[in-house]
């Protein structure tokens, strides 16, 4: 004897698939670019990037300075600039700030597996 759905069930469930649908369409066609100064170690590493972003607030010149001053990735020699990325491209925490925070605007210090970042989302589109 097969099982009946009730409407409300059918409509949970369609409603699901195209909230998925709608989720891997944004993952194709929302992009970011974004550039970070990282820092490895624990501590000190978030007080130094602390003590940076006072330095440079929000002026994208002085934070592509500071990045290729400081941080540790091989894009500081590009002023710390990431290019283009969609999300999930980035671990969770970096993918986090630059597709949920406001643009123009230096976020951090934000710890991830590679150490400490400060992140500079320089455009998003949705």
């Amino acid at each position: 004897m097969a099982s009946r759905m009730s409407s409300s069930t059918t409509t949970s469930l369609n409603m699901g698939i195209m909230d998925d649908i709608g989720k891997m369409f944004k993952a194709f066609t929302q992009k970011a670019s974004a550039s970070h100064i990282l820092i490895k170690g624990g501590e000190e590493a978030s007080q130094k990037l602390q003590e940076i972003k006072e330095d440079i607030g929000n002026d994208p010149v002085k934070f592509a300075e500071a990045a290729g001053q400081y941080s540790a990735c091989p894009s500081s020699a590009k002023g710390g600039a990431l290019g283009q990325f969609g999300p999930g491209q980035m671990v969770k925490e970096f993918n986090d700030c630059v597709f949920n925070d406001p643009v123009g605007v230096v976020h951090g210090p934000i710890k991830t597996q590679f150490g400490y970042h400060l992140i500079l989302i320089t455009d998003r589109t949705e």
